[in-house]
């Protein structure tokens, strides 16, 4: 379960990577996330980009089914900046949560434009290598580098991109490429369409856990995002990913749910519309 945790931080840039013109009403969307054909994760995440040059993206997370065996976990994530000259310029960055049962939380301010550590809990890892401090330099948040990646899409078109994304543990190189354009089909009540194929890498360079493999724990790690409306008019958001996993191999995440965020209430509610445009499955799992 734990290398899982490095899939899901990495999941986290392309996840809310959604393309939007100056002003957008807030989305919300729920995702599952599923692996070696069961669910074992659902993602619901709220994209507000209403103030044009502003942003907040926050995201919830909890495991489901058999990945509980391994280990509950349940965490938010909020991040909010702006946007100026094409890239994004984060002024807090919180995460709160629990795994196993121990509090989880990390507070990241930006004064000059540079990260500062607020608040850690725990304050000190046993189990992972600190990030120097030289090594958070000039880096960004990971819903940070989501806003810059929209910014991108909704300018060009394109996902060709980079990131330094630093989250008060681990240090990880993002690159994103156009990859095309693809016509997804049907998965249950699931999303299906036309979509732009995002290409990404995610390299890992510092904060390793101190039981990774060497050399192994450093390879890069390549998956792909599908953004697309998902509704006529919507802004085009991520519908369908494939991300890397150590633990279950590739993970597959399907847009189950989108709408207003004003409709919202906890994840896998039952209040929202599938995103196929039916009376939402989502809650009961796909």
């Amino acid at each position: 379960m734990p290398r899982m945790h490095r899939a899901i931080a990495l999941l986290a840039i392309p996840l809310a990577a959604l393309a939007t013109p100056a002003v957008a009403e807030p989305l919300r969307a729920v995702y599952s996330v599923r692996g070696g054909g069961v669910q074992i994760m659902q993602v619901e995440a709220v994209f507000d980009f209403d103030t044009p040059g502003r942003y907040a993206i926050r995201a919830d997370w909890r495991s489901t089914g058999v990945a509980r065996i391994f280990g509950s976990a349940r965490f938010s994530a909020l991040s909010e900046g702006r946007l100026a000259s094409g890239e994004a310029r984060p002024g807090r960055y919180v995460l709160d949560g629990a795994w196993r049962g121990e509090p989880r939380r990390v507070v990241l301010d930006y004064p000059g434009g540079q990260p500062v550590a607020r608040q850690r809990l725990p304050a000190e890892d046993p189990e992972r290598e600190a990030v120097p401090l030289e090594m958070t330099r000039d880096t960004i948040d990971q819903l940070s580098a989501t806003a810059q990646l929209i910014r991108l899409v909704a300018e060009t078109g394109r996902c060709d991109g980079r990131a330094s994304v630093y989250d008060g543990a681990r240090r990880v190189e993002m690159q994103t490429r156009t990859a095309g354009r693809d016509r997804l089909f049907p998965w249950s009540t699931a999303w299906h369409g036309e979509a732009t194929r995002c290409a990404f890498t995610g390299r890992q360079i510092a904060g390793f856990r101190r039981s990774d493999n060497g050399e192994r724990a450093r390879e890069p790690q390549e998956g792909t995002a599908w953004l697309a409306p998902p509704r006529p008019g919507d802004v085009p958001i991520p519908v369908r990913l494939e991300i890397p996993s150590r633990w279950l191999g590739a993970l597959s995440i399907y847009l189950m749910e989108v709408g207003p965020a004003a409709a919202a209430s906890s994840a896998g509610s039952s209040d929202g519309r599938a995103a196929t445009g039916a009376p939402s499955a989502a809650a009961r799992g796909p």
